[in-house]
């Protein structure tokens, strides 16, 4: 499937995941300078007039960038949106995308049509984030462009589904814009996810451990020092099932093999002073090829040669 134009100024073919709390327009702005879709969480904007200025601010900046570098031009950027009840500014933060043309709208926990036409009425894409088949087909049929699947070992909220399963059925039926979720953190695995089908890596957890993320040392100490056995796959925390750093789920009070189902704000917390988001962690289980924290455009430029790398391995192998 040949990609949309929006997609040709890509120098990688991977999107960096919206992260909540961790992605700002410091991270947004140095993954698109160094080729990759770079996204945040609109409800990471606080309070919601912020969102206007980091448009403002990311719109500029890669625009001046675009002017020095021509022969580089950035990567496009993308906002998240919950597309949820429970998020009563969905509305507002939609206006503000509106008036910035936000290249692409990534939605999350549910899909709607006025939402894709909306998108769509900008020259915008849109790309709704999965768990299995049956939402993939529901997510096309209310109009979006494109599908992100949510595999299993998926940092946040992750489905259960192997890649290999989730991808193979879509592709049955969806030959449109498809990016593949869960555990890839090398250059390898970025092309692993092609050969199994999709266009685009989805990159999220690694992108924690990197200079221009928000987030509190320990969380990315946490992601380097960490392995897949050290994630802890709860539904506690949100109500809804997803992958967690297991010293976070210990430093709350709690005890990481010994979770009770359910939601959190139903049952007494470890720790008076923990708060789940802030406090609890959460993480793929690629995180095991993290081994340091670094400025994001080197992390970029690690995988951009891995991924060459495992290119030309490939092409020698099938010379065999």
């Amino acid at each position: 499937m040949t990609l949309p134009a929006l997609f040709d100024r890509l120098q990688l073919p991977v999107i960096g995941s919206p992260l909540f709390i961790v992605s700002s327009p410091d991270l947004v702005i140095a993954q698109c300078k160094a080729g990759i879709v770079g996204s945040f969480p609109a409800l990471n904007a606080r309070p919601q007039s912020q969102l206007d200025e980091w448009l403002h601010r990311i719109t500029e900046e890669l625009a001046a960038w675009d002017r020095d570098h021509p022969e580089a031009p950035a990567a496009p950027f993308a906002v998240n949106q919950i597309v949820h009840k429970s998020n009563v500014r969905l509305q507002e933060d939609m206006a503000t995308c509106a008036k910035w043309k936000v290249p692409i709208v990534i939605t999350s926990l549910g899909a709607i049509p006025e939402l894709n036409d909306a998108v769509h009425g900008w020259g915008g894409l849109t790309l709704h984030d999965i768990i299995n088949d049956r939402f993939a087909r529901k997510a096309i049929e209310k109009g979006a462009d494109g599908i992100i699947a949510v595999a299993a070992g998926a940092g946040g909220h992750a489905g259960t589904l192997s890649p290999f399963a989730l991808v193979q059925e879509i592709r049955q039926w969806f030959d449109g814009p498809l990016a593949l979720s869960g555990a890839i953190a090398n250059g390898r695995a970025i092309l692993a996810a092609q050969a199994m089908g999709a266009d685009l890596a989805y990159v999220g957890s690694p992108f924690i451990a990197t200079t221009e993320a928000n987030a509190a040392e320990a969380y990315k100490a946490g992601i380097v020092e960490g392995r897949a056995s050290d994630i802890v796959y709860s539904n506690l925390f949100t109500g809804v099932h997803g992958n967690y750093l297991r010293q976070s789920i210990l430093a709350a009070g709690l005890d990481p093999d010994n979770l009770p189902e359910g939601d959190l704000s139903t049952m007494n917390f470890g720790s008076a002073s923990a708060k789940a988001w802030r406090d609890i962690w959460g993480s793929g289980q690629g995180i095991g090829a993290i081994e340091a924290v670094v400025p994001a455009a080197d992390y970029i430029a690690r995988l951009a040669t891995e991924y060459e790398t495992a290119k030309a391995e490939l092409k020698a192998k099938a010379r065999l």
